[in-house]
């Protein structure tokens, strides 16, 4: 049997990605270097570790690669992009000189604790749903942090999740403030259509049934149920599915709305195609590394 090949994440990096990398360097240390003036640049080797006090799947490594690779270090991975380690776990061997080892360790070490926390959040959620039975698409939010969402959304991928819109241009969303400004469901749709085209997806967000079966009609392809729950989404959802069958309305069921694990397997339905959550990546628990220089033999 083959094995299967681990997919290369950074290939899925756009162009500008290393220069928000440079930004960050810009940002931490805008004028002198006080710490790299003290340590100097003899050569030196230091420990990446995993800590914490359960498993974490590690991401985030093509950017802490380019921070040290500006920095003129190089890093050797001992986990792989998308693992899972147990802690406490020496993750990576960095190298080079003292002081760019300090000025690229603290960014290093609060990139990856967030896009690790993020992955492992995502894959904790994905796993939960698959032990529920749901083989429907468990994917994030866009409710992600200015300037950082690059990173976000890369992070539920290496969690195995789907990142769901990337940005505004990504997916045409209505949602209530673009219906209640356009005048209706279908007044809002119809205006989505004229500019839209055939590649975007249009997915609207309905407070109930009326209104799914509104959107439907006006020709979604994506019905977001938000903040029905419980028996009523099973109901909603199933009721939806009867009354369009064999019209030839194709569309997806997506709840969404103050989704956690702890209420996951209400949610977690056959009925719905996808489930969207920003508990994988608002407030999620960041994953503890440290950065230890190694002290050389006398």
């Amino acid at each position: 049997m083959t094995k299967t090949k681990t997919p290369n994440y950074s290939h899925l990096l756009p162009p500008s990605w290393k220069s928000q990398v440079s930004s960050w360097l810009t940002e931490d240390t805008p004028s002198f270097d006080y710490g790299g003036f003290v340590v100097g640049e003899d050569l030196r080797e230091a420990f990446l570790w995993g800590k914490g006090s359960k498993p974490a799947v590690l991401a985030g490594t093509p950017f802490v690669d380019e921070i040290f690779r500006l920095l003129d270090c190089t890093v050797e991975w001992h986990v792989a992009e998308g693992d899972e380690f147990e802690p406490i776990k020496h993750v990576a061997t960095v190298r080079g000189k003292a002081r760019y080892l300090l000025l690229g360790e603290r960014i290093a070490l609060n990139l990856l604790a967030r896009c690790s926390g993020i992955a492992t959040a995502s894959k904790r959620t994905k796993d939960l749903a698959d032990s529920y039975g749901f083989r429907g698409v468990i994917a994030g939010t866009r409710k992600t942090t200015p300037g950082f969402r690059l990173v976000e959304k890369y992070g539920m991928i290496v969690g195995g999740i789907d990142p769901h819109r990337f940005d505004l241009s990504s997916m045409i969303m209505l949602k209530d403030n673009h219906i209640w400004s356009a005048g209706s469901v279908t007044a809002a749709i119809t205006r989505a259509r004229e500019v839209g085209g055939f590649s975007l997806l249009l997915d609207v967000e309905v407070r109930d049934e009326e209104e799914a079966n509104e959107a439907i009609a006006a020709g979604a392809d994506v019905i977001m149920l938000d903040n029905i729950e419980g028996g009523e989404l099973v109901s909603v959802a199933r009721r939806l599915r009867d009354r369009w069958e064999g019209k030839g309305k194709k569309f997806l069921l997506e709840t969404s709305g103050g989704i956690t694990e702890s209420n996951l397997r209400e949610r977690a339905i056959s009925g719905i195609d996808i489930l969207s959550t920003s508990s994988v990546h608002q407030s999620v628990q960041h994953i503890d590394f440290s950065l230890k220089i190694q002290i050389p033999p006398s």
